[in-house]
């Protein structure tokens, strides 16, 4: 088998680069993407780059909407100095961008801090090229509870959170599962009627942690059509002893044999070097404990490895094409910035 790795379109479901690029240039590094991220995108081979917008806890509530739409221009302007990027709004877009040879990036909401408790402003996302987003991040906003609430105490979606599902599946944003609280994951599951993402967890029956998800949750993930990035550089994910790539395969493993290798995809979460530049080293994130220093895929060049580690347990080429990005592209040529009349969902 030749290496798949260079000759297929590879998409990242998550990076938070944008965070490390905004850190650089407010002290005077503007450059700081072509220096460090370009080339590492290049190495891992990724054309397709969901880039997220998370909010810090210092720009929640009130600051959440202006910090939001300042990071979303950060993104603009990226792909304004570099013309290797290109904002991309529908999966045609996507398609032509691969082709041209050049990055295909596309902005996401990790927590929809920015909409506050006013479903019409997800349409003001959409005007400004938003395509992905997730409705909670760790604690609670007034759409959902997000993955860091207790299993016991997690509430599910609001009325206002059902709403902004009903227009994102009107507008054609695609749903991110990843983060959300367990009652909000079975109302959106329940609910929803396009394909969605969970574009950066890990299964719980290979990593018990409440981050990753249940065969539950991944089957009705695959029930709607949608894909799961597996977290290949969250070691807590992955396995908080061994961050392996092996470990890595052994989710994507997992995941193909209680739903199939269509619903496999990438979605790496590289944040180390944004932990160590912001906070001097991994936060203490509770249920998050394991060996970060020690994972074995920290950075999109490290991506080959785990393509390598398919290619030795014998998966066929046209499976790891679909896991590094066939399968996340099918989801997003099918919804992003297509309407739909009637999304159909009811609180």
């Amino acid at each position: 088998m030749t290496d798949p790795h260079d000759q297929t379109l590879v998409a990242d479901l998550h990076n938070d680069l944008v965070l490390l690029v905004d850190h650089f240039d407010r002290r005077g590094r503007p450059d700081y993407f072509g220096e460090f991220w370009l080339p590492e995108l290049r190495a891992g081979g990724v054309n397709v780059q969901v880039l997220p917008v998370f909010i810090d806890e210092q720009f929640q509530s009130e600051g959440a909407l202006r910090r939001t739409l300042l990071l979303i221009e950060r993104i603009h302007r990226l792909a304004e100095q570099y013309p290797q990027l290109v904002v991309c709004r529908t999966g045609t877009e996507v398609e032509s961008a691969v082709a041209a040879g050049r990055i295909a990036v596309i902005i996401a909401l990790e927590g929809a801090h920015a909409l506050g408790q006013d479903p019409e402003l997800i349409r003001s996302m959409d005007r400004v090229g938003v395509r992905v987003v997730s409705l909670a991040h760790m604690g609670r906003t007034l759409l959902a509870d997000g993955s860091g609430v207790d299993d016991s105490a997690c509430g599910g979606l609001t009325p206002q959170g059902f709403e902004v599902l009903a227009e994102m599946e009107r507008l054609g944003i695609v749903y991110d599962l990843s983060h959300l609280g367990i009652a909000g994951v079975e109302d959106v599951l329940e609910n929803a009627r396009r394909p969605l993402l969970a574009t950066h967890s890990a299964c719980r029956a290979v990593t018990d942690i409440h981050r990753n998800l249940t065969d539950t949750q991944l089957k009705g993930v695959a029930d709607l059509g949608g894909v799961i990035g597996v977290a290949a550089a969250v070691p807590p994910f992955v396995d908080p002893v061994r961050p392996t790539a092996a470990r890595v395969v052994d989710h994507i493993e997992h995941l193909a044999s209680v739903t199939t290798i269509d619903a496999v995809a990438l979605g790496p979460d590289f944040v180390d070097d944004y932990f160590h530049e912001v906070y001097g080293g991994w936060p203490a994130l509770p249920g998050l404990e394991g060996s970060w220093e020690d994972s074995e895929i920290r950075r999109p060049s490290d991506l080959p490895k785990v393509t390598e580690e398919m290619m030795e347990r014998g998966f066929s080429e046209t499976d790891i094409k679909k896991v590094l990005g066939g399968n996340a592209m099918r989801v997003l040529h099918e919804v992003m910035g297509i309407p739909m009349a009637d999304p159909g969902v009811t609180a």
